[in-house]
Parts: structure tokens; sequence; C-alpha cells
């Protein structure tokens, strides 16, 4: 029975097969000719002279008017709900029409959509092949053609050709069985009621999986059923040879073929993934071509790992040396503040050891930075959480006095930045912290307060904010030269560095400092490429001299 529906369904299928080619293939064409209407209908008649079967080939645009068509003439399918449901799903689909406009027939429709090259539709084309053109193939091996009907439908159980479409085909269908429920991918057969009250034998077949079926149907009693069985007969030793070539053919490729794919195929997903041990990839009994594909792999996995060894070699080189410079460059530092220290015991004026002090500090605060920076990160960003809260735990280190008590609060969101960005952030925050641990003060009896923030703003912005303590019972603001003169000005010129502006507010019992710039891209210190953002701090700082 599924023999003899697949054999009856043979012609329609090719048709349709054939039209599914034709409109895919003009969706291709069609975008260069789209908008030359002369030229798209000579395309389309040509399209249309070489197969006889079709009975319109038409490129409808968005709008819904067909000017490109294989009948010269301009027809509007705007109103046609068909058309509507065609231009918005924009997928090959297969339609019926009972009553064409065009065609002026029961037609089944086979479409495509028409894109250009950047994915916008611009329309869909599509074949029509009138129903009376759907015919059952006469045999020729000289079995007489039993009485069998033929109906097609799709997966959502729409029908779209019948052998009596004119006449109708409900009797050709089961009763107690929708067309959705024999939507499947194998083939089945099954005895049944027909909507008439026949009893009839069904057969399904799937022509294109998950889009067409054909349901071939015939009498259970009469001649038609001894002549089936007569009929195939004969094909039942072809059937079992048929059914054991494909299984003698399968070991063979699973043998040969698809075991050694597989073993690469798991070797590549995992070298793929990261891991780096390739192992034995036993291709023994393999093909020739399998075997020199698996040798060539193996090729490429150890050049792969001999070049990243060697580029790890590269990095850990560079970031050594660069960790040596900045290590000699905080030691130089730190004998710049010994030999400020030998000074302050020489010199007696009290103004001249407390300038130089506080020049000492803030070279130590540079040496800090610089034993600090490299140690949290690699060569093209910053750890800024990591290395602020190194920089605030020395200077409050450095600080301490046993004749004052000091609570410091830190939070720092977790950002990586530039070196270029991240140096001048931690010289901005030792300055900072400096003057606030230098001024913070609190009523008698309570301890004085330190508070360093680093927060993440939006579009891409930090804030850094440092607030100390100040005391009520202080009549005036902890402002001395100081303040406004050298160390504010450092301040400033970092700000400056990091593309934002040093803002000070003085609460009732706090004052606070709080800069707010633009992150720059980890990009630019990947390629070196950073844009270099000098302050201009030779005038600023002159004012202090």
């Amino acid at each position: 029975m599924i023999g003899e529906t697949l054999h009856a369904a043979s012609y329609e299928m090719q048709l349709i097969q054939a039209a599914r080619g034709t409109v895919a293939t003009l969706a291709a064409i069609l975008p260069s000719v789209a908008d030359d209407p002369e030229a798209c209908s000579a395309a389309l008649h040509r399209v249309a002279d070489v197969s006889n079967a079709y009975t319109l080939v038409a490129f409808v645009p968005p709008d819904g008017v067909m000017r490109c068509s294989s009948k010269d003439r301009i027809y509007d399918f705007s109103q046609s709900s068909i058309s509507r449901d065609i231009l918005a799903k924009a997928e090959p689909r297969i339609i019926v029409n009972r009553d064409g406009p065009v065609s002026g027939t029961s037609i089944l429709g086979v479409t495509h959509p028409v894109m250009d090259r950047s994915g916008k539709q611009l329309g869909y084309v599509s074949v029509s092949l009138p129903h009376n053109a759907m015919t059952i193939p006469e045999r020729t091996d000289g079995v007489s053609t039993p009485p069998l009907e033929l109906v097609t439908f799709d997966a959502a159980g729409v029908v779209m050709t019948a052998t009596n479409w004119e006449a109708g085909y409900e009797g050709a269908l089961p009763a107690e069985r929708s067309l959705t429920a024999l939507v499947g991918p194998d083939p089945v057969a099954f005895t049944a009621e027909a909507e008439n009250g026949e009893m009839r034998s069904f057969s399904v077949v799937p022509l294109v999986p998950n889009v067409l079926y054909a349901l071939g149907t015939w009498p259970v009693e009469g001649p038609v059923a001894a002549g089936l069985q007569r009929s195939f007969v004969p094909l039942i030793l072809p059937v079992l040879m048929w059914l054991a070539s494909l299984i003698v053919a399968w070991f063979a490729v699973e043998r040969l073929v698809i075991r050694h794919i597989r073993k690469l195929r798991r070797s590549a997903i995992s070298f793929a993934g990261g891991s780096r041990v390739v192992g034995n990839i036993d291709m023994t009994g393999a093909a020739v071509e399998i075997r020199e594909l698996a040798e060539a792999y193996e090729q490429m996995t150890e050049t792969i790992l001999h070049d990243e060894a060697e580029l790890e070699d590269n990095v850990h080189q560079r970031e050594v040396l660069l960790r040596e410079v900045h290590h000699r460059v905080k030691n130089n530092l730190q004998l710049i503040a010994s030999i400020m220290n030998m000074q302050m015991r020489r010199t007696q004026s009290a103004e001249a050891k407390q300038t130089l002090r506080n020049l000492q500090d803030r070279v130590m605060s540079l040496a800090t930075i610089h034993r600090e920076l490299y140690q949290t990160t690699g060569l093209s960003d910053v750890d800024a959480s990591e290395l602020l809260s190194k920089i605030v735990r020395q200077i409050t280190a450095m600080t301490d006095r046993p004749d004052r008590r000091l609570v410091v609060q830190s939070e720092f969101a977790d950002i990586r930045m530039t070196p270029d960005q991240a140096v001048p952030l931690a010289l901005l925050t030792a300055e900072a912290v400096t003057n606030a641990i230098k001024y913070a003060s609190a009523p008698a009896g309570s301890p004085a307060r330190l508070a360093v923030f680093l927060t993440r703003q939006p579009g891409l912005r930090a804030k850094l904010c440092v607030r100390n303590s100040v005391s009520t019972e202080d009549n005036e603001p902890p402002e001395t030269t100081e303040r406004t003169g050298l160390g504010s000005q450092l301040i400033s010129a970092f700000a400056m560095q990091l593309g934002g502006q040093a803002v000070s507010a003085k609460a009732k019992d706090q004052y606070e400092l709080t800069i707010e710039f633009e992150l720059r891209p980890l990009s630019e210190g990947e390629n070196g490429d950073a844009p270099v953002r000098q302050a201009n701090m030779e005038p600023q700082l002159g004012m202090a001299r």
C-alpha cells in the first residue's frame, strides 16, 4: 500500500519539488532585476516557457501589486489575505487557492521570499500548479492499476491536492482520524471507516518531511485487495535484499569512516575548549585521506602549542623587566627620601624641616605606588580596587600616630583601568588621603574618621570620594596654607590628567573631596596607543614655590 501510494504520488511530488527548486533559484536571481519590470517579466516568461506545468510565474513586492509575471499583466494582491500572510511570514510556503484570480482555476502555489544582500525582504516569487495537472501516473509493469484515490496535505492538515478535487474528496479521508494526527516521520498504513461510511485501507507517506504528506486510500473489499496482495508478493525478496544492503553499508561506513571522524571531532572540540592534551589519535584501519587529516591536525596542534609557549615566555619576560624597572624606581625614590632625612637632621630651621618632611612624605607615597602598581596586574590593565586599597593601607600605616585614633573605612568597586590612567588616580588618592589624615579631627574622646570610596557611575564613568571628619568644636574649617597651596594644586593637576575636576565640600562635621572622570577603554592599554594626557603642572606649582 505504501509503495502504491509512493508510485501514485511520484509525478505530483516531482512537480512540487521542481516548483520548489524553481522559486528558490528565482529568489536568488530576482534581486538584480526586481526594479526593472520588463527584464523581470522576461525572465519569468523564460521559466514559464521551459515548464508547461506552470499557469503563472509571478513576483509580488511588499505593496502587493504584481507588475512582473509570465502573464504580462498587473494585478493587485494587496487585499488578498493569502498574499499578506506570505509576506508576513517570509518563508518558503505551499498554499492552496481554489480560485486563482490570475490563473483562472484552482491552483497549488509554491512561494519563496526574495531578499536583498542586506537581508531586507523585496517580496516573494511564486509559481502556480493547476490542480487538474495532478494526475496519477499509469503503471508500466503490467500490474493492473487499483482504484486508488490520492490526497496530499501539509503538516497543519490542510489538503493541498486530491484525485477528485473538483468532485469532492471528503469520502477519501478517514472519519475518526484528523490529518494532523497522521503527520509523522515514518510511513503508516491502517484500515478505518471513511467519512462516507465505507471501510477503506489508508496509507500515509511523507513526501517532504514536516511539509507535505500523501494519503492513499482503497476499498477493503473486492478484487483490489487480492490484486494488491498478488502484486506485493514478488517485492518481498528485493525489499529484504535492500534492507540487508542498507545494514551492510551502514556497518562499513561506521567502521571505516564515522568512528575515526568521531575521534577527531572529540579531540578538536576538547582542544578548542581549552584542553591542551591532544593525546594519540589512533587511525588504524582508516582511509588514507582520514589518516592524512589526522596527521595534519596533530601537526597543527603542535604548532599552536609551540607558538603559545613562546608567547607566554615573551609576556613573562616583559612582565619581569617591567617589574624590575618599577622596583628600581621605588629603590631610587626611597634613596631620595633617605637623603632628605639626612638633610633634615642638618637643617636648623623648623620651616625648612617641615617642608622637607612634606616632600619626603610625597616621595614615599610615590615609592609606595611604584611598589604596588605592577604587583596588582599584568601589562595592559590595572585592578584599581587592589591598587587603591594597598595605597590607603600603606599611607595610613605611615601616618599613624599614637597620640590620636583614626577609623578608616574604604570601599572600592571592581574596576580595571589602563596604566596611563591608574598612575594619576593612585597619585591623586595618595595626596588626598595624606591631606585628609593630616586635617582629620573629632570631638574629644572620639576617634577621627576617614572614608575612601571608588564607585562606578553610569556611562563608563567612575567617582573617587575622600572624606574626613571635622570636629564641630572648631569654629573655622581646617584649612591652612598647605591645603590651599601645593597639596590642592597637586590634586587639581592629577584630576586634570584623569580628565576630571576636583570638587570639595564642607559639611557640619566632615570635609569631602570628589573627582568624577571617564574610564578609558582597556583596548587603549592593550594596543599601547593610549593618548597621553599630561596636565600642565608647572604654572600651578610655581605659585607655591
